[in-house]
């Protein structure tokens, strides 16, 4: 009694029937029976048998345990009040540690959005646990049979690290059971651990992208932390994602410029919860604007400079080249002059897949600019490089954007060709590998990142309609001008070589003498700025281009 006293137990120190509680009441009568066996063996006539003290320590410990732990299991399973019900019975797909979080904070959410009927996992070592009352009761292909026993509705899917492989197959047993298919964020997203309000439907992107990413914090710490950073076209979706991932380094300041006044609104909601449009930080500019472009660099000095303003929609362009020539290539080379001029340190251009081998306007121009960076790299001290990727999810005139919106409306849901193909990435996946791309790419290279396969457009669009479990058809249009049925990431005269990261690799792009691109013209007829850029794209460099 004194050592409880001691330690509080009677005055609520740990809650009743925790780990705690149990540890410390260990603690008291394990002590208090060893002391006891200790004066009770020294003693010259021991008061009772010598090994009735400690066995009489562990026999009251039982006694003392049991109640405790049996009490906590019964009371932390929360019901329902009188008269309401569960919103839905679930299955909760993977046992591991998210899975067994998410069963607690269901049983403890007071309105009872979820209640957890079952585990299904494939780890054959969890085919007979048990958390909080639910068990395990299949593995991931039984899900339509675990789900006729307990007459669940809905499925989880709580691995965090899955992959879109994984989380897709997954999706098709559960879709076949006639189930609702909720998944949980990756991990990099589960920043306040796992809370079922994080629960969320499961996105297109969950089941083409998903793939996780090592990146090297140090490397992409070096370069960042302390620097002043400028991120161009910071409204847009790439730029966006660029903002919120550098501002997780430190650095010294972060420049936002972008000619989209209501996108840089949005932008700073979204990464502070306040809208200081009036902060010398957010810069409201069209990169077109040789002069203005001169004036910010001037005046921010930018060390690091991400350039990610770009027109980048393929067919409006193929109408449009002239407006695709004044930002893709004559902004692109006001942005790489003035960063030049002032001595940026580190100078990174995104690119697109459209730019290895071109066939369409958008490509001509993202090539022009990747050359056009090439060229920067020679003629000045800093690293200037570019990162090309392919069609990033959930962006702004993204695919998935499109069919979702058709599905909504009842269809039908235009696939330009049965066979059509593109790659895919989620855009906070791009945009890691792009922050790492420049901590790793050296003077002058294209890096390129690795895109996993490329996933036919009709798969997307049938994967879409099977989740909206909406009869709509898919119609096909045909390939529109400047569209290929297969985009590739390399052209025909580039290898894929990885000396550093296993998702970058390393090309060399040939240079481009900017006072050609500054001959270009911006006015001609559409198809006489087509051939122009056609022809640009196509022409080597000369020797007295590759001086360094």
């Amino acid at each position: 009694m004194a050592a409880a006293w001691r330690l509080r137990l009677p005055h609520g120190r740990a809650p009743l029937g925790s780990f705690e509680e149990l540890f410390l009441l260990g603690s008291v009568l394990i002590g208090s029976g060893a002391v006891a066996t200790a004066v009770n063996a020294l003693i010259a006539q021991p008061f009772v048998p010598r090994t009735a003290p400690i066995s009489a320590a562990f026999i009251a410990l039982v006694f003392c345990g049991w109640p405790r732990a049996l009490w906590r299991l019964l009371t932390s399973r929360s019901r329902p009040r009188a008269g309401e019900t569960a919103s839905a019975d679930v299955i909760v797909v993977g046992a591991g540690d998210a899975g067994r979080e998410l069963v607690r904070s269901m049983q403890h959410d007071p309105q009872q959005h979820w209640r957890p009927v079952a585990f299904v996992d494939d780890d054959r070592n969890k085919k007979h646990l048990r958390h909080r009352g639910v068990g395990v009761l299949g593995t991931t292909d039984q899900l339509g049979r675990v789900a006729s026993r307990t007459g669940a509705s809905t499925a989880i899917i709580a691995i965090p690290s899955a992959t879109s492989t994984t989380i897709s197959r997954i999706n098709d047993v559960a879709v076949d059971a006639e189930l609702d298919v909720k998944v949980l964020p990756t991990v990099d997203q589960l920043l306040l651990g796992v809370h079922h309000s994080v629960v969320r439907d499961l996105e297109p992107e969950d089941l083409l992208g998903r793939r996780p990413v090592s990146t090297d914090l140090e490397s992409i710490a070096g370069y960042l932390a302390g620097k002043r950073v400028l991120v161009t076209g910071a409204g847009g979706s790439i730029g966006s994602e660029l903002c919120h991932q550098i501002a997780r380094f430190g650095p010294a300041s972060l420049i936002t410029l972008d000619r989209d006044e209501s996108a840089l609104h949005t932008l700073l909601l979204s990464m502070s919860g306040r809208a200081d449009l009036e902060s010398d930080h957010v810069v409201l500019a069209d990169i077109r604007d040789a002069r203005r472009i001169h004036r910010v660099f001037d005046q921010h000095r930018p060390q690091v400079v991400f350039h990610a303003a770009a027109l980048k929609h393929v067919n409006m362009l193929e109408r449009h080249a002239g407006e695709a020539v004044s930002t893709n290539v004559l902004g692109t080379l006001n942005v790489l002059e003035a960063a030049a001029r002032i001595g940026t340190e580190r100078f990174v251009n995104i690119s697109t897949d459209k730019a290895a081998d071109p066939v369409n306007v958008l490509g001509y121009t993202k090539r022009i600019a990747e050359r056009l960076t090439a060229s920067f790299a020679y003629r000045s001290p800093g690293i200037f490089l570019s990162v090309r990727f392919g069609n990033v999810l959930g962006t702004r005139g993204s695919v998935l954007r499109t069919f979702a919106a058709q599905i909504a409306a009842g269809g039908p849901v235009t696939v330009t060709d049965a066979d059509v193909t593109r790659y895919f990435m989620t855009v906070n996946e791009a945009v890691q590998l792009v922050i790492q791309a420049a901590a790793i790419g050296r003077d002058g290279e294209t890096l390129v990142l690795d895109m996993g396969d490329s996933v036919r457009i009709a798969d997307v669009a049938r994967q879409m309609i099977e989740q909206a479990r909406k009869p709509v058809p898919v119609v096909l249009t045909g390939l529109k001008p400047g569209e290929k049925l297969h985009e590739v990431l390399f052209g025909s005269d580039e290898a894929d070589v990885r000396p550093v990261h296993p998702l970058i690799s390393h090309v060399h792009v040939p240079p481009v003498e900017p006072s050609s691109v500054r001959a270009m013209s911006t006015v001609d007829t559409n198809d006489a700025i087509v051939r122009d850029v056609a022809s640009l794209c196509e022409r080597r460099p000369r020797l007295a281009e590759r001086r360094s």
